[in-house]
Parts: C-alpha cells; sequence; structure tokens
C-alpha cells in the first residue's frame, strides 16, 4: 500500500481526547511516515507500561502562580484536543497537571524554570497548562531532561493583549524518548514567541501548534537542533489561521553529523477562507555536516483565500560552503576553527533570540561540545 495523502485542511481536521478515535500508526500515515515507530518503544500503539518516572519542579517568579490540579480541572485541556494517538495516550494517561498562571496586567519579574527530570523506568505521561491572563507578561523555561520514555501535551494559553515568550530545551539522555504536543492558543492582539532547542535523546518528536481566536495575534516559531549519529530529531509543526489579521512567523534550522543522524521537519501552515489579512512564513534550514547523515524538510502552505497580507516559506538542506571555509583558512585560520566559525554563524542570529542568559550560555556549550566530538 502507498502512502496516505490529504490536503492540509482535512489532514488536521481530526481530534479527540479518545485513545480509540486513532487507529494504531503503521507508517504509511502522512502524519507518521517519517518516525521509525519501532523506536517509539510502545507509545504508540499502547503496549508502553505507565511504570516510569518524570518529576516535575517549578521555580516560579514571584508573581506567579503555580498548581498542581487533577485530570478533573476545568482549565485542562481546554486549550488543546489531542490530534493524534500519543498525544491522546499521553492525556489519558497522565494523573496529575502543572498549572501555571499569570495574573491580569502582570509583568513577571523573572523567568519561571520548569524542570523535568526523568529517573529511567517505564513510559511517563504529563500535562502542563500555562496560562497569561489579559496584559500579562512572561517568560516560561521547560528544561528537559534524564532517562525517560515520556509522552505529554502543554497548553499555552494567551490573553487579550499578553505577551508569553517560551524556551523549551531537550537536553535528555541519549536513551530517551519523548514524543511532546504544544499547543499555543492566542486571543485578541496576543503575542507569543516559541524558542526550541532540540539536542539530546535517542528519538524526541516535537509538534507545536498555533491557533489565534481573535484578530491582532502575532506568533514567532524559532528553533535550533543538532543531530549526532543514530538520533532522530523530529519538529512537526502547524500553524492555523482561522481569524483575520493576525501573522505568523517561522525559522528551524539544524545541524547533522554521524551515521544515520536524521532530522525531519514538518511546517504545516493552513490560511483559512476567513482569515484575510494573514502575513506568514516559514523557514528551514539544514546545515549536513558529514556523510550518513540525512535531513527531510517538508514545507507546505495552503491557501484558501485571496486576502492575504503574505504568504511564503523555503527550505535548503546542505553542506558546508567550501568558499567560506577557503576564504578563512586563506587568512591563516586552521581547518577546524574555520568550520567551527561558520556553524556558530549559521545558529548566530537564531541564539540572540534566546532572552535567558543561561539558556543561551547552556545552548552555546553543547554546540560547542558537538563540534569537538
Amino acid at each position: 500500500m502507498g502512502l496516505e495523502t490529504k490536503p492540509l485542511s482535512t489532514l488536521h481536521e481530526r481530534s479527540s481526547y479518545n485513545v480509540a478515535d486513532f487507529a494504531v500508526p503503521t507508517g504509511r500515515e502522512e502524519e507518521w511516515r517519517f518516525t521509525p515507530l519501532s523506536r517509539l518503544k510502545g507509545l504508540h500503539n499502547g503496549t508502553a507500561a505507565a511504570s516510569g518516572t518524570v518529576d516535575v519542579t517549578v521555580d516560579a517568579a514571584p508573581e506567579v502562580t503555580v498548581e498542581t490540579v487533577g485530570r478533573d480541572d476545568a482549565r485542562v485541556g481546554k486549550a488543546y484536543v489531542p490530534a493524534d494517538r500519543i498525544s491522546a495516550q499521553a492525556y489519558a494517561s497522565f494523573e496529575k497537571a502543572t498549572v501555571i498562571t499569570v495574573p491580569r496586567e502582570v509583568v513577571a519579574s523573572r523567568p519561571t524554570v520548569i524542570t523535568l527530570r526523568g529517573a529511567g523506568g517505564g513510559a511517563a505521561y504529563g500535562h502542563i497548562v500555562v496560562r497569561l491572563e489579559a496584559m500579562a507578561e512572561a517568560v516560561v523555561v521547560l528544561d528537559h531532561g534524564g532517562s525517560a520514555v515520556y509522552a505529554d501535551n502543554v497548553e499555552f494559553v494567551v490573553g487579550d493583549g499578553a505577551t508569553l515568550k517560551v524556551v523549551s530545551l531537550q537536553d535528555w539522555d541519549d536513551d530517551a524518548v519523548h514524543v511532546s504536543h504544544h499547543h499555543a492558543q492566542l486571543a485578541k492582539d496576543a503575542t507569543f514567541r516559541s524558542f526550541v532547542v532540540t539536542l539530546g535523546g535517542d528519538l524526541v518528536r516535537l509538534s507545536p501548534s498555533v491557533a489565534y481566536t481573535a484578530p491582532g495575534g502575532d506568533a514567532d516559531l524559532t528553533g535550533l537542533y543538532f543531530v549526532d549519529a543514530g538520533q532522530h530529531l523530529e519538529h512537526r509543526l502547524l500553524v492555523e489561521h482561522t481569524v483575520p489579521n493576525c501573522r505568523s512567523n517561522v525559522t528551524y534550522k539544524g545541524a547533522l553529523q554521524g551515521e544515520d543522524a536524521h532530522a525531519v521537519w514538518i511546517g504545516d501552515v493552513i490560511i483559512r477562507a476567513e482569515a484575510e489579512g494573514t502575513d506568514t512564513y516559514e523557514l528551514n534550514r539544514n546545515l549536513i555536516l558529514t556523510d550518513g547523515a540525512r535531513a527531510d524538510s517538508v514545507p507546505n502552505l495552503e491557501i484558501l483565500t485571496g486576502e492575504v497580507a503574505g504568504a511564503g516559506h523555503a527550505s535548503a538542506s546542505g553542506r558546508l560552503d567550501d568558499e567560506h571555509i577557503f576564504y578563512l583558512q586563506a587568512r591563516g585560520i586552521p581547518f577546524d576553527e574555520a568550520r567551527r566559525l561558520v556553524i556558530h554563524g549559521f545558529f548566530a542570529q537564531l541564539l540572540e533570540k534566546i532572552e535567558v542568559e543561561e539558556i543561551r550560555a547552556r545552548v552555546l556549550a553543547a554546540v560547542e561540545a558537538e563540534l569537538t566530538r
């Protein structure tokens, strides 16, 4: 049988809290064809035993409220309905959710850091809700690490005129499997800035999505990933414009090195008929540093209205530019140092967007460590 192909507008129509509403993936489906199902350790077919642990701790700004709530809390699952089987499994399986609230018109005085640490064992499931009330402003960091088989959903609810900046760092141990959905819901004139950094783990599949409930929403999604031998790092983005006069911008860049290093980037943008005045652009770049590495990059743009302010996409994967290396070597810079400088230049503009100094320094150090391997 061949791959199942559908228009974007129908591919993303299915959503449900019920696991049974989603068939077990076979790998022939468009949304699963790049993911090595055998390495998901049962997250996709219900065979993963929920015997693992991922500890969640929150170091919150003093103005921010942190709650641990049960499954029946009305704020959980309000903004996001699971869009695939693993997301639904995560929703059906978590026991407690973390809810973070920034009150109306409050500007948080420092970042709120959510630390998630895997302790090994079987599968674990989680749920986080970050809520910004009208005109609030906050920076939130999600810091993932340790050993885990982990599936979770994260809801970002950004109120009228509020501004939320999120940094999500995936720095798992080499054996970890992480499948996650990050969904942002933007109200009138809301601003959402997301920076994803994926470095560690055996298999990481992260699906950020954005939805708008009123005009004026502005979303900027940025990502950086470095893939080593044998790693599978996959980012699947969906921005769905359903109301007029909203903006989105997506920029993801990755570097790959080593045998069977595999990066997947899917960028789906849908502009519905009612979303007149939309301004959107998405970009993906991959730098392949060695033989044996592979990058799959698929930007998809579906426009169902003729009245847009701007819409476009670009994607490219290639090796280091020999001319850049030669230029630096001609000025007395050794090859290894020239290579390092070119790769730093490739990531530099993205790194400047990380406003949390500690995280930016950590990512820089991690990139340096990758380059010395």
